[in-house]
């Protein structure tokens, strides 16, 4: 019997096995280091004309997008010192999405200036005006950021529902096809997007039964969204695989 390198081998005088231990070359277990790249947001890829609402900064992108990257490297080291697959390989596409977009939103309000987390269970918008609504929670307010992440190039997303709203998307990519999986690049952000739509810039999604009704912006309203680029890498570097991303 082998266990983690040691086989049990000790006999008593009435011929049962005893925990008697011995090193076993067939069985030793062979741990290979893993390089873990830590990613950079490239600050030359904001866009220096945009205008932000509520106070927001290009800062507090750059800041939220790095801390994004800094806990999946952290994260991945760990699990590669395991001799564990990534984090971004590890879990569904869409569950990394909503994942990355509750990171995003999370991280925006501790570097913003005004705005803070909608305390309010899936409340909407995700980040509201501190201040402006009891303890900072609402149901359904209009004085905040709506926040998604997707893989879907160029924005396009779903929403639960048309709104008017200021609604931002940032779109990353992950490397789900190089071979060896030690080789694969960390999970990048390619681009951002904050703009202010209205419900006359959506198209409703329906479903059957036993889907959930969705809305996404339509030509037009992807259109206005991506007039209003805050962050954009063109640099070609991977392939997302599937396209997720969702309400």
């Amino acid at each position: 019997m082998v266990i983690a390198g040691l086989k049990l081998i000790g006999r008593s005088p009435d011929g049962s096995t005893v925990p008697t231990l011995e090193r076993t070359s067939t069985a030793v277990l062979a741990c290979v280091a893993v390089s873990v790249e830590r990613r950079h947001v490239r600050r030359e890829c904001f866009n220096p004309s945009i205008v932000l609402p509520y106070e927001l900064r290009s800062l507090d992108f750059e800041s939220a997008m790095q801390d994004v990257y800094d806990f999946f490297y952290d994260v991945n080291q760990h699990l590669a010192g395991k001799g564990l697959g990534r984090l971004e390989d590890t879990v569904r596409g869409a569950i990394l999405s909503g994942v990355v977009s509750d990171m995003l939103t999370a991280y925006l309000a501790s570097h913003s200036r005004t705005l803070v987390t909608n305390g309010y269970h899936n409340g909407h918008p995700d980040l509201v005006v501190t201040g402006t609504y009891p303890e900072d929670a609402v149901k359904a307010g209009e004085a905040g950021v709506e926040v998604k992440a997707t893989t879907k190039r160029g924005g396009a997303v779903d929403t639960h529902g048309a709104r008017d709203q200021w609604f931002c998307v940032f779109v990353y990519g992950v490397d789900r096809e190089t071979q060896p999986a030690a080789d694969r690049r960390p999970l990048r952000f390619a681009e951002v997007y904050l703009a202010h739509v209205n419900t006359a810039d959506f198209r409703r999604n329906e479903r059957g039964e036993l889907g959930t009704r969705t809305a996404t912006l339509h030509r037009d309203g992807i259109a206005k969204l991506r007039k209003s680029w805050v962050y954009l890498d063109a640099e070609p570097e991977l392939d997302s695989g599937p396209e997720t991303g969702g309400p």
